[in-house]
């Protein structure tokens, strides 16, 4: 495969203000309080806690001393100066923000939930101070579904906050579990999409890519992530829910390239009836993807992937984000910029499809 050109060093940087056509909205943007950090790294010094995938992450982010991981700890904790002077030297008008990966979901039910508490209300905060830059997610602590289903509701109705942001797996629990139904029923009740966003993969999981390094943004994350939203798929969660919204970054986590397979194989081992777990759905997987899904381009600055997506999943379903502070580089903005598209199709994909589906405030208002 050749390399893929890219604009030469030197090229103008993208401006905020829409004088281009559009304005730029990036919908995976991360943050975290102080507090939240102590807390995980409290949990590297507790001998007792027994998550390999955790203690990879956070160790690196946490502790580690190169220049990336100091970089995203200290502007993961910034909601002002660095944040916004990052948005304006990338040209991005409005960043949703979302409590970063895990969440407070590691940590005990209590502690949980008066961590997402907290992130929410520091949240809605920043957005006060700079309501036409920021918009944010409603952080949750799904070990508390009922907790979780009001904080949904006081995160739309009282906090201005628009969707939900839940990493992942809870503690190695998936949201296919009844038990967490109440999350989603809240989720729809509110049409309030859900940003199904990577977690490191459970103890149960992971091993295989621990010993090789691929367990982190190079693959784990999407093998974990684009599991969970398939069994949500095979399990029948979106006939259950048919209205609920979910986001998903990094191009859908490798599933719209599988749709085919997924539709085939999905048909044929229900008529085999080898899995108890897998019945009978009222459409086929692709269907749910095109129906419930959207997917960003969070990481995934590629021409000919974005353009794959927009083909399989519908121009509608494919929408702009950058993964800041995680993946921060102008050059990808650029190269976003140059796909071909039309000024109305790049305004759709940055813009226009961010504002329906999260419920922003439109054309910059």
């Amino acid at each position: 495969m050749p390399e893929p050109t890219f604009p030469p060093t030197g090229a103008p940087a993208p401006k905020t203000g829409g004088e281009q056509g559009y304005l730029r909205i990036a919908t995976e943007e991360a943050f975290a309080t102080p507090e939240i950090i102590k807390l995980w790294l409290g949990l590297l010094d507790d001998p007792g806690f027994d998550d390999p995938g955790f203690r990879s992450l956070w160790s690196f982010y946490g502790t580690a001393t190169a220049e990336r991981p100091r970089f995203v700890l200290e502007h993961l904790q910034d909601l002002d100066v660095m944040r916004l002077k990052a948005m304006d030297d990338a040209g991005i008008d409005r960043a949703i923000l979302s409590l970063t990966s895990p969440g407070a979901q590691p940590l005990n039910k209590d502690i949980a939930r008066q961590q997402a508490t907290l992130a929410n209300d520091r949240l809605a905060e920043a957005i006060k101070n700079h309501p036409d830059r920021f918009s944010g997610l409603t952080a949750i602590a799904p070990q508390d579904p009922e907790y979780s289903a009001r904080e949904i509701e006081r995160g739309k109705n009282e906090l201005g906050l628009s969707g939900v942001i839940i990493n992942s797996h809870t503690q190695g629990e998936y949201l296919d579990d009844p038990k967490f139904w109440p999350i989603l029923e809240s989720a729809q009740a509110q049409d309030t999409p859900i940003y199904l966003h990577p977690n490191t993969a459970p103890k149960n999981f992971i091993q295989p890519m621990l010993d090789a390094g691929l367990d982190g943004a190079i693959w784990g994350f999407a093998v974990e992530t684009g599991t969970h939203l398939l069994r949500l798929i095979t399990k029948g969660v979106f006939d259950r829910f048919p209205n609920l919204k979910m986001v998903v970054g990094h191009l859908g986590e490798a599933l719209p390239f599988w749709m085919y397979r997924l539709d085939y194989m999905h048909g044929a081992t229900v008529r085999s009836g080898r899995y108890e777990a897998m019945k009978p759905l009222q459409l086929q997987p692709s269907d749910y993807l095109r129906r419930n899904i959207w997917v960003t381009t969070s990481g995934m600055a590629w021409a000919p992937a974005i353009m794959f997506c927009r083909e399989v999943l519908g121009a509608n379903r494919v929408m702009y984000a950058m993964d800041y502070p995680y993946e921060y580089q102008v050059d990808e903005v650029r190269w976003q910029d140059d796909l071909p598209l039309t000024v109305a199709e790049k305004k759709q994909f940055y813009q226009t499809i961010a504002e329906d589906v999260f419920g922003l405030p439109t054309g910059g208002e």
